[in-house]
């Protein structure tokens, strides 16, 4: 039996859903040809601002890969857009001249982004952000460029803005609206997103219209309506999209803002139906996915002689991904004569709920700040539930505080958990149990749920756990085995929630070992020395024993002692109290070490706080999680081919930063031409002295894996290295993960992102500010202090621990 062939015009999230659906149901049924525009195979494209933002990776958003199309005998016809129909002889042309006939074909051109049609619009450096080439586009003009405009203050637009600005971009938002994303927001929420976004680095200008894009051959600039200009290298045009259609119009079939349909997605031609964004149902035309989705089950329903009640249209919900910015709305946001709303503000948290009613029945939601109600609110929603008995205190009161609780275990199988692909609460439960399923990740592979936006993972987890108990396979995402918190994730609740200690970390966010362990301890004790540097005492039992002993303990059990030499200098005095002490405890290791100091090895652990007093001399902090030494060549002083004073800048580094916790250690290296014989290429900061400067290198590491340093600028005077490095040294101390070494952190923050941080004179004087304050009240006199413990026996203290 010849199977029918089906012909998918479009090779988007839509359109190759509608297939899957259909192989699903019948995969026998259909020889079937896609059609794609874009070179990339079937990607997720909810999650280009995942790659714009630096979260994600192109491979990592690709939903089909080939396989897949091989695996079901499917024929990709790619990079090669349909440009004729003829619905007659049902023949379609592709740009290269191909012609592949069909006996069913489906329409899902999806849509564009909308270009405004002013003066400039054609200028190179314009581009709209909808697709994996845009995408990458805006990263690599990131790249080249520092001033973006994006024009367009809606879901799309700041995931854009937010996505340059972590490119190291300064970015500007121009919406023509009093408040952003008024589409799904009301007043109060928007104005609250654009103060959050603030703080984030985005600026904004409200109420404007653009009428003029200016430049010659590149972006220079905007106009505005009110005579205004605004200087940008890149404008991003986020106004909109357009449903993609001309190839359906130009086909005769009935076409109006999108191709329309009726409840089974049939246009007005024979055998020939439209799913997605180019799709028009009842005057709507939808640009969200779940939607989509929903129409794609209708068709696949239609095409497989399965009984279909038809598409009825959909209740469209939103959310925002950026980073701390939670919001979440669906349904009717406006007043009228019929609804009305009620509201709670939060002013501690930031955060803001309001909820639309109707003949006592939820029509809208808006959240911000806290959208932990959200599957609650849109369930209420979606399934038209009657809340006449509810009065407004207990309908707006969190299910913690008193409201109804409604968590995903207690759905009814047949409720919706993922909305965007449609999956229920009894599909998912099912899975679970016939397939021996025990992650999150395993249930998105084998149910779709959670494969898009994402948002409903937490849900999948609930029910994950509920199923299954203690048989969950926990994701290593965790900072330890205590906890499945990660840094980011921890740092947050320890600003959110005031936690001052190690105890309180534990006991407030519920890690498995109430009392930590030795992994754990020194991070969390890190991490609260960043966020409270005046407040929090530093919690000496949390430290490894080299730094409670201020010394690396050796194989034999005794401890090394190196004092300090800033840069690698000494005196004669110094050289004659290491010689004597030597000598007196009888240390059977004298050595100079590889960072310019000299070290004595083998000591008695009873030894150490006297030895320490009898030198007099601060610890080179060799054994620490913290700045540590800066190698100097002789420099210009002495050597002929030095251009600059590299002993007196090494000595002024080593002053200005000694003591400083860092997530690693962090050692230095300033040379004084290129030469380098400080080995400033392989140091987490390196400096190499030239004729006109100061050479500036970050992120080398040696080790077993040698990584070089990168060269990050090159400037004039000594005071801009001191700031330069007292920049990076903050920023790593705030973004850092604990025991992450420079190399590892500049790759996953990205070179170029933290070059722009460094580079920008008002952050980095912020963040020397932050540095500046960090210090104060923690170092004082850098020399040693002796005190008796509780057992009378001697322990050295170091002052000045940041």
């Amino acid at each position: 039996m010849m199977k029918e062939r089906l012909l998918l015009i479009g090779n988007g999230m839509a359109g190759v859903r509608t297939i899957e659906e259909i192989l699903e149901r019948d995969s026998s049924k259909y020889e079937i040809t896609i059609i794609g525009e874009e070179k990339y195979t079937n990607y997720n494209r909810i999650m280009l601002s995942n790659v714009l933002q630096n979260k994600m990776t192109v491979d990592e958003i690709i939903t089909n890969p080939m396989q897949w199309y091989e695996e079901n005998n499917i024929k990709l016809v790619n990079h090669d857009p349909a440009v004729a129909m003829d619905t007659e002889r049902k023949e379609v042309t592709t740009e290269s001249g191909l012609k592949l006939a069909y006996d069913k074909c489906i329409i899902a051109t999806g849509s564009r982004a909308f270009i405004l049609p002013i003066e400039g619009s054609q200028l190179e450096g314009v581009i709209g952000f909808r697709t994996i080439d845009d995408t990458l586009l805006m990263l690599e003009q990131a790249k080249k460029f520092k001033r973006a405009a994006v024009i367009g203050g809606g879901l799309l637009g700041l995931e854009a803005a937010k996505g340059l600005v972590d490119q190291g971009m300064e970015v500007t938002v121009i919406h023509l609206e009093k408040w952003l994303m008024e589409t799904q927001l009301n007043e109060p929420a928007g104005n609250l997103l654009k103060k959050d976004l603030e703080k984030q680095g985005i600026q904004f200008l409200m109420e404007k219209k653009t009428t003029r894009i200016i430049g010659t051959t590149r972006v220079e600039g905007l106009e505005f309506s009110d005579g205004t200009t605004l200087e940008a290298d890149v404008v991003i045009m986020s106004v909109g999209i357009r449903p993609v259609t001309q190839l359906a119009k130009d086909a005769g079939l009935t076409v109006e803002r999108g191709i329309v349909v009726n409840d089974f997605m049939e246009t007005s031609a024979a055998d020939v139906y439209a799913v997605g964004e180019c799709a028009q149902h009842n005057n709507m035309v939808y640009g969200l996915v779940a939607p989509l989705y929903e129409q794609g089950k209708v068709l696949a329903d239609l095409l497989t002689d399965r009984p279909v009640e038809g598409y009825k249209g959909s209740t469209v919900s939103t959310s925002l991904k950026v980073s701390g910015c939670d919001l979440f709305s669906a349904g009717i946001i406006r007043e009228s004569d019929e609804v009305k709303s009620i509201e709670a503000f939060n002013g501690l948290a930031n955060s803001y709920k309001k909820l639309f009613i109707k003949d006592h029945h939820i029509v809208g939601i808006v959240l911000y700040g806290d959208v932990s109600e959200e599957n609650r609110y849109h369930k209420m929603l979606r399934d038209k539930k009657d809340i006449s008995e509810l009065n407004p205190v207990t309908l707006l009161a969190s299910a913690e505080d008193g409201g109804v609780s409604d968590s995903v275990v207690n759905w009814d199988d047949a409720d919706t958990v993922c909305g965007c692909n449609g999956v229920t609460k009894g599909t998912i439960v099912g899975a679970i149990q016939t397939q021996g399923l025990t992650s999150v990740a395993e249930v998105s592979r084998c149910t779709k749920a959670g494969n898009s936006c994402g948002k409903c993972k937490g849900d999948i987890g609930e029910l994950l756990a509920h199923v299954l108990g203690d048989k969950v396979a926990q994701a290593p995402t965790g900072i330890c085995g205590c906890t499945d918190l990660t840094r980011d994730e921890i740092v947050l609740q320890i600003h959110e929630k005031g936690l001052m200690t190690s105890k309180e970390v534990f006991k407030e966010l519920q890690f498995r070992n109430e009392e930590g362990c030795s992994k754990c301890r020194p991070a969390i004790n890190f991490y609260l020395n960043v966020a409270f540097p005046k407040d929090h005492e530093d919690e000496k039992e949390s430290r490894f024993v080299n730094e409670r002993m201020h010394g690396n303990i050796q194989k034999s059990g005794q401890f090394s002692v190196i004092p300090r030499m800033r840069g690698g200098q000494t005196t004669p005095q110094q050289l004659l109290k290491i010689a004597q002490v030597a000598e007196k405890y009888n240390v059977p290791l004298v050595k100079v070490t590889g960072s310019q100091r000299i070290g004595l090895y083998g000591v008695n652990k009873e030894d150490l706080p006297d030895i320490w007093e009898e030198l007099d001399m601060t610890s080179a902090s060799a054994y620490a999680k913290a700045v540590r030494s800066v190698k100097t060549c002789v420099g210009a002083a002495f050597c002929r081919f030095g251009t600059q004073d590299s002993m007196g800048l090494g000595i002024k580094l080593e002053e200005r930063f000694e003591y400083i916790d860092t997530p690693h250690k962090f050692k230095m290296g300033v040379s004084a031409c290129p030469r380098s014989c400080a080995e400033s290429g392989v140091k987490d900061f390196g400096v190499i002295g030239v004729e006109n400067g100061f050479q500036i290198y970050i992120g080398g590491n040696g080790g077993t894996e040698v990584k070089e340093a990168q060269l990050l600028t090159t400037v004039e005077t000594e005071q801009e290295v001191i700031d330069i490095c007292g920049a990076m040294l903050q920023y790593y101390r705030k973004t850092g993960e604990y025991a992450e070494r420079t190399a590892p952190w500049i790759e996953r923050l990205g070179f170029d992102h933290v070059k722009a941080i460094l580079l920008d004179p008002a952050q980095r004087q912020a963040l020397n500010a932050e540095l500046d304050e960090a210090v104060a009240g923690k170092r004082k006199d850098p020399w040693t202090e002796v005190r008796n413990n509780e057992n009378n026996e001697k322990e050295l203290y170091t002052v000045g621990r940041v």
